[in-house]
Parts: structure tokens; sequence; C-alpha cells
């Protein structure tokens, strides 16, 4: 009878451990999958929350000497405006477009990148377009901020030319999505400037263009009160800005200011230096669909155009336009920039974003530095690597 009691006991245990065992694997599996790679175990679907919006992709907390920024350019992963034709990725894949270049946007405190559409089920609302010639409506379905959200984005810029695409209720729509998908944003005249907290660090954010709605890429009274306000309670401040004349001979800094389409895109030389002036710690440009110089100021990193990073169908990408960085920007405590990191990429039209194994868009990065800031402070090695002269 004791030894019957005995093995009753043991199977008991045995039982017990190997439940015990079966939940400790499952937890490590979740957080396998929460970490798989785009081009590996996340195809077309997504990380699930609450049935709606993808569960945002974790970082690990891991102290480092430096504080790492990540940002990119102008982003669209498709269109379902009009309706026909189709402008969507086959299957709705939009995770595939960024796949090739995931692993590259994680590795960083903060990634950034250019919200250029807006997210909407309902395309109702959108504006008519008199000249196709010129006019775009962009508007991506709601399901697409999962894209961003599995490629790890935290912050995004929705100042810019297409967020009236569909109106004021676009605007609202794509500001409910983002939030809902833990994604912060700046940039309209409700919402200039934010603030969060990543891994014991606060960032501040702002973004600002020259578009209506848009905090303007001319006031530069709002701007230095903006960042002034932000740099108060922040430990490094972001800011973005959507400016400049469009298209490959565009690609220069002019130091004046750009008209583009009968619209004074603004002076993005005196915008950076007035933003640096107030206490910006990054700035990061786009808005000219090409790729320009790099500059540091009093210590500062600016890009002036970080050029199409993953522009679905309906951009040009021939040539210098279908090039672009991503660009990862290391800085002290105090924002001040230590060095830089590019990755080139390229743009195929159906397939979204590869690394470009030619390194194609660094050699013009290091031939704009030279002819606009010849005097720069900055050098760009032949494998992308930035480093203060």
């Amino acid at each position: 009878m004791k030894k019957n009691y005995t093995l009753l006991l043991v199977s008991v245990l045995l039982v017990i451990l190997s439940i015990s065992c079966t939940e400790g694997t499952k937890k490590e599996d979740k957080k396998t999958d929460k970490f798989a790679t785009m081009s590996g175990e996340l195809s077309g679907d997504t990380i699930k929350k609450s049935g709606e919006i993808g569960e945002k992709v974790s970082k690990p907390v891991i102290k480092k000497d430096t504080i790492t920024v990540i940002g990119v350019g102008d982003m669209m992963l498709g269109t379902h405006y009009p309706k026909s034709p189709n402008y969507l990725p086959p299957n709705n894949d939009y995770n595939s477009l960024l796949a090739p270049v995931v692993d590259v946007l994680r590795d960083a405190d903060i990634t950034f990148g250019n919200c250029e559409g807006t997210f909407s089920d309902d395309i109702s609302t959108a504006k008519a377009c008199n000249d196709p010639r010129w006019c775009y409506r962009f508007c991506m379905p709601e399901d697409y901020v999962n894209g961003f959200v599995n490629a790890g984005f935290d912050v995004v810029s929705i100042g810019n030319n297409h967020m009236g695409d569909l109106g004021n209720y676009g605007r609202k729509r794509t500001q409910k999505v983002l939030k809902d998908a833990g994604i912060h944003y700046a940039g309209l005249v409700g919402c200039p400037k934010d603030t969060f907290t990543v891994n014991g660090v606060k960032y501040g954010f702002c973004a600002f263009a020259p578009n209506e709605g848009t905090c303007q890429i001319t006031d530069y009274k709002f701007l230095t009160k903006t960042v002034k306000e932000l740099k108060s309670e922040c430990q490094i401040v972001i800011v973005s800005f959507h400016g400049g004349a469009e298209g490959s001979k565009h690609e220069h800094v002019t130091k004046n200011y750009e008209h583009f389409l009968g619209q004074n895109r603004g002076n993005v030389y005196e915008f950076a230096h007035t933003a640096v002036d107030a206490g910006a710690d990054i700035v990061f440009g786009q808005g000219p669909h090409v790729t320009r110089a790099i500059e540091m100021y009093k210590g500062r990193f600016i890009a002036y155009s970080l050029g199409n990073f993953c522009t679905y169908r309906r951009f040009n990408i021939k040539g210098v336009s279908g090039l672009a960085p991503i660009v990862k920007v290391f800085v002290n405590e105090k924002g001040e920039f230590l060095k830089g990191e590019i990755t080139p990429i390229y743009q195929d039209k159906f397939k979204g974003t590869k690394l470009d194994t030619q390194k194609r868009i660094i050699k013009r990065m290091q031939e704009l530095v030279a002819q606009d800031f010849p005097d720069s402070k900055l050098e760009i090695k032949s494998d992308g690597e930035i480093v203060i002269k």
C-alpha cells in the first residue's frame, strides 16, 4: 500500500513538472515568434492584438553607451484609391515590402519614417484629382499599419502633402489608426508634437511641411517655440521636415527658398539650422523624392532628404529616385552626434525595398556632400560609415 502511494505521488509530481515545462516552452515560443524576422516566420499575416491592430514588435532593453536613432524617408505601402486599377501588393502581403530590411530597421532604440499617405478603409472622402499627371491620392487600408509595426517603427511624421488626400476625415482616421497601433506621430496643426519614453530615455518629436493643415515649414517662430518646449522636458529631440522641390533635378541643397508647382516648399537649410539653434538633436528631412546631402551643425546631425524608402507602385523610382539610405545615427546622452551608418537600399516597383549590394546611394551621397558642403565636418566612408573628420 505504501509502495503504491509512493508511486502515485511520483506520478503526480511528474505530471506537474511536465505541465510546468510545457507552459515554459509556450512562453518562450511566443517570445521567439514575437521577434521572428519578417523574411522568415512573418509573411502576409500579422501579429494580432485584440483581433484588429497588429501588436507592436518590442525592442529588447539593452543598456548602451550611446543612443541610436534610425531614419528613413517616404513610406507608402500601396493605395486602394482608386479602386481600379489595384495598387496594392498581391494578396495584401504588405509585410513582404519591408522584409529584406526589417532586421536593419529594428536595430536601433528609435526608428522613424515619413508616413506618405493616409490610413482609412473608407475612401469616399477622397478629394477630386483635377490633373492626374501631378495629382495622386494615397490611402492605405487600415490593417497596413501592421507593416510599420512589424518593421519596428516607433514614430512617423504625418506632416506632408498627402495627409490631406481624404480631407479632415482622413487626417483624423490616420491618427486613430497610428495611435491604436502604438506608433507616435506629429506634424499637423492639431498634433504638432509628441513625447515618449523608450528604455529610460525621453524623446520629443515634431514635424513640419508646407501644406494645408500641417505645421508650417516657414513658421520659424512656431518651430523655435515647439523645439524649445520639447527640449525643456526631453533628453533627445527629433525634428522632421517635408520640404524642398521634387524630382531628380532637385538633389542639391540650395540654401534658398525652393518653389515647386507654384508652392513655397521652404528653405530647408535655414529651417534645419533654426531647429538645431532651438535645441533639436537630430533633423530628418524628406519631400524631394530623391536623397540629398547630410550635414553636422553645432554637433547635431541633419539629413536634408532621405528619399523614397518604400513607396509601392504609385511613385517614380527610376534612377536616383529609386535609391535611398537607411541612416542610423549614434548620439550621446546630450544628443551630440558621435557617428552614423548608411545602409543602402533600392526599390523594385512591384517587390518593395531591397538591400543594394552595389551601394549606389552611398557613392551618390559622398558626391552630394562634397558638392553642397565642401567644408563639411562629416566624411562618408565607402562602406557607409559616417565619421567626424
